[in-house]
């Protein structure tokens, strides 16, 4: 495993790992509904004026440091300083990868360049045989992610969601899978 969290690029974003001077933009842009209500039940809604910060001190950064969660900010590299989502990778049984965007960004494909990035990092640099993303079933933009990436349903189950408990889909996409599903591009 790196001992460092490496920034990834893809055509049009920098992926930088968060650090705690992200907590401002964060908290400014992440407390929208459009963003949280698929987000897990373990986010507090209302986000409350100290969310971010919170967030960066006792989970993010803390699972950085153990080396079983690497969390990245997303920039556009037309305008580096601006924050406008997080992706996160951790090391849980069925609950590998997160993200979120803000809104104003979204429809650009944007998320998928992020999600390849740090797909190829799970396989390439963290040596993982196998990645698995819950969603929920109704959160069909971040559906046709998994489904464009080559990722199937292996499960559903009942999950808690900010916005409450929906079937969730757990997706799954092997290291082999990957490799051969990216060698076909």
């Amino acid at each position: 495993m790196p001992d460092t969290i490496p920034i990834l690029e893809t055509r049009r974003l920098l992926l930088r790992p968060l650090a705690l001077a992200d907590a401002p933009a964060i908290q400014a842009l992440f407390p929208q509904w459009e963003i949280v209500r698929y987000l897990n039940a373990r986010i507090p809604w209302p986000y409350p004026p100290d969310g971010a910060e919170n967030f960066l001190r006792e989970i993010a950064l803390p699972g950085m440091a153990r080396g079983d969660e690497w969390h990245w900010s997303l920039r556009p590299k037309s305008a580096s300083e601006a924050l406008i989502g997080g992706i996160s990778l951790m090391a849980r049984p069925g609950d590998n990868r997160g993200f979120w965007l803000a809104p104003e960004w979204r429809h650009q494909g944007l998320m998928s360049e992020a999600c390849a990035a740090v797909t190829d990092f799970w396989f390439d640099e963290l040596g993982q045989a196998a990645l698995q993303v819950p969603k929920a079933a109704e959160n069909l933009a971040s559906r046709k992610i998994s489904e464009r990436s080559g990722m199937r349903i292996i499960r559903t189950e009942m999950r808690d969601y900010v916005s409450g408990a929906h079937l969730s889909e757990i997706w799954e996409i092997t290291a082999t899978e990957w490799r051969a599903q990216r060698a076909s591009r």
